[in-house]
Parts: structure tokens; sequence; C-alpha cells
């Protein structure tokens, strides 16, 4: 069996190697010679999984250690059969905390007050259901969009795009990247928003029409960004222009890493029949135990600091800031950090 791997997935390198030959590649830089005699891929987003790439390859497995897809061309993998897996939910937590610190960060930072407001969640997936439950434990009005999940479930408990933007004083994207969410967040979109509003996307970058938002950002409160259009290639204008930037890292917390790798090794365990695998997960390490967090009577002030003490977004801001042309190698070298939740 042979194994060609993202070097950047971590906790991955030894765990397979008893059971065939694994070579090691960043993301971008596999080509459809390194796979040609590959049986399966361990990756990222950041190889786009298409016929440039598979066509004429052994390849029979495609194991992302992300919740997102959409570098990968499924017509083209189940017309070849070729299995894909995704890590689904992985990061939740992560991004979770990205955009609670970044809210009360950036509210505080621009003197903006949202206690008891109204937090418009677009995507109530795996993230969204995170961010909901956090929004709902610290007292926020929340209001749900997700068309699939209202038609597989009921309307109830959900509301129209249009009408979520138009009630909401934050709007934080949490949606799939596919033919029906890019460019979503066009001027139409803006242009419902609210005067003094909060927008967050932490979900794909061509969810947004980066154009449009250039033109709301006088209107809006604040806007926080972690995913962007072209990246790594990303706008520094863009970059400049909004409250909280960062290179796509939103997911990037030590235990949605584990789960994430958890996943992908599972599934080539599962498929090869690798049953000391079955159950992996990367051994845990000191001082990255999620944190339990009770913030019960506590004020925006206090629930900003406990925020920013377990996560200080504004660090990861400022680097990004420094040098937005080394966006891959921020990513590849991040310090995972550790997840907070609430009961």
């Amino acid at each position: 069996m042979k194994i060609v791997a993202d070097s950047d997935v971590p906790f991955l390198k030894g765990v397979l190697e008893p059971y065939g030959e694994v070579v090691y590649k960043k993301g971008p830089e596999i080509t459809s010679e390194d796979v040609r005699d590959a049986d399966a891929l361990i990756l990222r987003t950041r190889t786009r999984c298409n016929a440039a790439l598979l066509d004429g390859s052994k390849v029979r497995l495609i194991a992302t250690a992300t919740i997102g897809t959409d570098h990968v061309d499924f017509d083209y993998c189940n017309s070849h059969g070729i299995e894909v897996h995704n890590a689904a939910g992985c990061n939740a937590g992560g991004v979770m905390q990205y955009v609670f610190s970044a809210l009360y960060g950036v509210a505080a930072r621009k003197g903006i007050k949202i206690d008891g407001g109204t937090i418009g969640i677009v995507g109530v997936g795996n993230v969204g259901r995170k961010v909901q439950k956090m929004a709902e434990y610290l007292g926020f009005n929340v209001l749900c969009c997700d068309p699939p999940r209202a038609e597989a479930e009921g309307p109830e408990g959900f509301c129209p795009l249009e009408y979520l933007l138009e009630n909401s004083q934050v709007v934080t994207m949490h949606v799939p990247l596919d033919e029906t969410t890019r460019n979503m967040a066009n001027e139409a979109f803006f242009a419902l928003m609210s005067p003094g509003s909060i927008f967050i996307n932490a979900s794909r970058g061509e969810v947004m029409d980066e154009a449009a938002l250039k033109q709301a950002l006088p209107k809006l409160g604040a806007c926080v960004i972690d995913t962007w259009n072209n990246e790594p290639n990303v706008d520094v204008d863009l970059v400049d222009m909004v409250d909280i930037a960062t290179p796509h890292i939103a997911g990037y917390s030590f235990q949605g890493k584990q789960m994430g790798t958890a996943m992908a090794v599972r599934a080539v365990a599962h498929h090869f029949g690798i049953e000391a695998l079955y159950d992996f997960f990367p051994e845990d390490e000191p001082d990255h135990e999620p944190v339990l967090l009770d913030l019960h009577g506590k004020n925006h002030g206090q629930i900003a600091a406990v925020f920013q003490y377990n996560y200080p977004i504004f660090t990861d801001d400022f680097r990004f800031r420094m040098e937005p042309d080394k966006f891959e190698k921020l990513r590849s070298e991040y310090q995972y950090r550790r997840e907070v939740y609430v009961e």
C-alpha cells in the first residue's frame, strides 16, 4: 500500500508507516506523478483532487482531514470508483471559539454594545450548532437560516435569509461552499444588513463577494474575516480594511486537528482493513485539554477578557497584517490553541 499525504496534516507521521509506504509533500505541490502509483491520499484543502491530478492513477481513497470538500471533484471520483471521506465537524469547537473571541474582542475595542443583541447564523450544521449553543448560553437572541435543514426538518426554528439579515446585529457565516452559496454575501446581502451590524466570515472565502464587502464596510459596525477569495493570494487592501483579519485558522484548535487527523486515518484503516487503527486518535499533550467556561453573571468586559485569555485573537490578526504574503507559512506553523466549551 502506498499513501501520499500532505505534510502539514498534524499528528500523522509514523502512524501509517508500519502498514505501507507513506510519502509526504506540501499539499499545493502534490502532482499527478506523485499519486500515479498511490492507493490513497490524505490531504487538506490545498490539493485539488480532479482529473488533472487523478487521471491514470491507482488512487481508490481520498481522506481529507478537513470539513470542507470543495477541493474534491466528486463527479470525477464517483465515476472512477474513488471513495472520498472528509472530517465533518472536526473543527466546530475551534470555529465557535474563534467567533466569540472575535465578536467580544472587536465589540470591546470599538465600543459596540452587544449584550442582549441578536446573532444571525447563516448555515447551522456542525459549526453553526456550536455557535448557536454558545450564543444562547450567553443570552443572545438567535436567528438561524439553513434552507437544507429547514426543508428536511420543517421550518420551525429557521427563518429566511432576508429576515435574518434585516434583524441581526451580528451575522456569522457557516455554510459550505457550493453553487448555492458561492457569492451569497453579495451587494444585495449587505444592503439588507442593518447599519452598525457586525459581519463575520469563517466558512469559505468564496461565499462572499469581496468587492461588495468593500463597498459595504462603511455601513458595518465591524467586520471579521478568516477566509478569503483566492487563498493564499489574498486581497491585501481588504486585509487592511477589516477589523480582524486572520489566515484561515479559525478551526485551528488542538482538539480539532486531533479529530481531523483521526477521522482521516480511520477512513484509511477501514478501507484497507487495518484493524489496529480503526479507533485511532492522536495522543493528548499536557496543557492542551479543553477549558470549561463558567460565564454566568459576568458582564460584557469580563466575558471578553475570558475569551481573549483563552484565545488572544488580536495576536493572530497582528501577525497576519505584518506578513499577509506569508499566508501558508502562518497556517503551517500555527500553534494550535486549546478549545473552550460550556455545559
